[in-house]
């Protein structure tokens, strides 16, 4: 097992590497200014760039930059929050947008595990029918579309909740945005937790258990439940990435200053700031590779076979 978690490390950090050498050449040799020129002259706007250094060989400026990686450095804005550091501007974006994502997966794989699980045990029924119609609701609306219904009922209807993202009432405020967010998860792994399910309780195992006397909640948890979690682990993957990193029309409707609505502020802003684009950028590779990578041993754990091949090919290797 250890050989098999160091080898997806390796690969997971290699990869990352070569996603921020990528990011950082593009945005280097991507056409414009970085700098609001509109607010600068072509003097000031010279003299930063040669401040900044990216008149440097951009072999010299990447080194540069991974140094500043290795001690939690993104540099500074140039057009966006000007001049301020990225990270401490970041550090606020990723603990709202973490948190909000955070509460949505929570919600979303909870509430889908469950319903996926009522429709699977009740195929065929009136329940099996109102969890697939559900599914399939969650899955065709978007779930900005749902912020708005939400808004308008319980914020402007009932007052129950507030209209726009307040950073006093944090819990309170993040209840619309986190439903909204939790929909799609919600309704995907509830469609897949049925479908995975359903298959594995036509397996001649189950069968057999079933023959010896197992049933009930023992049977479910023990044999079926963990057999289907495998396929449902690998969809649930990328989206806890977008919930993590905030969906980027919710952040913007309720006014959340998350990772989402900085990456639109950054693109859309006076001048593209690309220090901003390739943090996120980073921050978004990371996040999906680490992800991927915890999924990587989840698999290991759950089914004790892609280890053992794991180990035979590395046998027939040598």
């Amino acid at each position: 097992m250890s050989k098999y978690i160091l080898k997806r490390i390796g690969l997971a950090l290699l990869t990352l590497f070569l996603i921020i050498f990528m990011l950082f050449v593009l945005v280097r040799i991507m056409p414009g200014n970085p700098f609001p020129s509109e607010r600068m002259s072509a003097e000031q706007i010279a003299n930063k760039r040669a401040e900044m250094g990216l008149d440097d060989p951009i072999l010299v400026q990447f080194g540069r930059y991974l140094v500043g990686l290795a001690h939690g450095d993104f540099g500074k804005g140039t057009s966006l929050y000007y001049g301020a550091p990225i990270k401490t501007v970041l550090g606020q974006c990723i603990k709202n947008s973490f948190k909000i994502g955070g509460i949505a997966i929570l919600m979303g794989t909870a509430v889908g595990l469950l319903l996926g699980i009522t429709a699977a045990l009740n195929k065929g029924t009136f329940i099996d029918g109102f969890c697939t119609v559900f599914s399939i609701l969650g899955v065709c609306v978007p779930g900005y579309v749902f912020l708005i219904f939400l808004q308008y009922f319980l914020s402007y209807k009932v007052q129950l909740f507030p209209y726009f993202f307040d950073t006093s009432r944090f819990l309170y405020s993040s209840v619309l945005p986190a439903t909204s967010l939790s929909l799609f998860t919600m309704s995907t792994v509830a469609r897949f937790t049925r479908n995975e399910m359903v298959e594995v309780m036509d397996s001649d195992y189950v069968h057999l258990a079933e023959s010896k006397g197992m049933y009930g909640s023992t049977l479910v948890l023990r044999h079926i439940l963990r057999n289907a979690l495998i396929p449902i682990v690998t969809v649930l993957a990328p989206l806890v990435v977008d919930l993590l990193t905030g969906a980027l029309v919710i952040e913007k409707i309720y006014g959340i200053n998350g990772i989402g609505k900085l990456m639109v502020d950054a693109i859309a802003g006076e001048g593209v700031d690309y220090n901003y684009v390739l943090a996120l950028g980073i921050l978004y590779s990371a996040l999906y590779i680490g992800i991927m990578l915890a999924v990587d041993i989840l698999y290991g754990v759950l089914d004790p076979r892609i280890r053992v091949a794991t180990h035979r090919g590395e046998g027939r290797e040598g």
